[in-house]
Formats: structure tokens, sequence, C-alpha cells
């Protein structure tokens, strides 16, 4: 008996948690599709397209159009619900999609993809400096 009531007990708290578990993939979707995080990663691929495209010139226009019918977004948001339920507790969740939901959320997200992208080109303009000091110290100290 006592081990009847012990499987029981198992499997109830099991069943709750799953439920849970399902409650909170539910609820970080809705938060990855209110923010357009799929969206964002095939601009962001479209985006490594282009730039192949100018390195890749002899390749026909037909292959980078059949290929961009490959960049799915919810493909990408299915591999992002196990890191943000990782890091993040349903309640997270459901305060992250609260805030996305008022004016200055709403804004995060408009402005994102503007602001990654100029961090990025920031980023590879700042990189590019230092890769061309490196070289100049090293001509300068004489290993070049």
């Amino acid at each position: 008996m006592k081990r009847l009531l012990i499987t029981l007990l198992f499997c109830g708290l099991t069943t709750i948690g799953f439920g849970q578990t399902d409650s909170k993939i539910e609820n970080i979707k809705k938060l990855l599709e209110l923010t357009g995080a799929g969206k964002m990663g095939v601009q962001a691929a479209e985006s490594m397209l282009t730039s192949f495209k100018t390195s890749y010139k002899e390749v026909p226009e037909e292959f980078w159009i059949d290929f961009k019918k490959e960049l799915n977004p919810a493909a990408l948001v299915n591999l992002m619900i196990p890191i943000y339920d990782k890091y993040y507790t349903e309640d997270d969740i459901k305060q992250l999609t609260d805030f996305y939901q008022t004016p200055i959320g709403k804004k995060v997200i408009s402005n994102t993809p503007l602001i990654m992208q100029e961090s990025m080109q920031a980023g590879q303009s700042w990189g590019q400096k230092i890769g061309e000091k490196v070289i100049e110290n090293l001509k300068v100290k004489g290993y070049l």
C-alpha cells in the first residue's frame, strides 16, 4: 500500500512538473514571437547571404533565392526555447512578455535590429582598427 501511494504521488508530481514545463514552453514561444526573435534571426541570415553573394558572384541568383526559402524562423525559435528555459523562470518569461507589450518594450523591439546592425558595423570598424594597430606594432617591434 505504501509503495502504491509513493508511486501515485511521484506520478502526480511528474505530471504537474510536465504541465508547468508545457505552459512555460508556450509562454517562451509567445515571448519569442512577440519580440520577433525568429524574424530577426532570418534577417541576420539574409544579411550573411548578401555577404556571400558578393564573395561568390559566379553563383546564379536562383541559388540564393532557393536557399532563402530554407530560412525558417520557427526552426530558430525552437532552438532558442531550451536556452530561455534554462535561464528564465516561468514568472520571468511572463514579466518579460508584459514588458514587451508596453510602449517602451515595443520601442525596444523595433529598435533592436537597428541597434544590432549599427553595433555590428561599429564592432567591425573597431576590430579592423585594432588589427591594423597590431600589424603596425609588430612591424615597429621588428616581428614582421
